[in-house]
């Protein structure tokens, strides 16, 4: 991803609402709801909540690995996700 393309999806993601929360530990449960958002929506924003004691860019780095999408960026404890979608392509990345 270029920083042109990474940039795009910040200034979209800025509109966005967290659709998840992630309180002490990442289940299973929560990476398939993640792929799942993420397979639809294509960028979707992630908070941590402050009972996590995880690092959040440990937090990001471990979603992105297990849903293979990738890390957009980590500002405080909000996490930003982008996966292209084949489907249901919604962004279209700027070249």
């Amino acid at each position: 991803m270029t920083s042109k393309q990474r940039a795009y999806l910040k200034s979209l993601a800025m509109k966005i609402d967290p659709i998840f929360r992630i309180g002490k530990d990442i289940s299973p449960e929560l990476i398939e709801g993640v792929r799942e958002a993420i397979d639809a929506r294509e960028l979707i924003k992630i908070a941590v909540l402050q009972n996590c004691m995880d690092d959040p860019k440990e937090v990001a780095q471990t979603l992105a690995e297990r849903t293979r999408s990738e890390v957009v960026q980590v500002i405080g404890k909000k996490i930003v996700l982008y996966k292209e979608s084949r489907d249901h392509k919604k962004i279209q990345l700027p070249k």
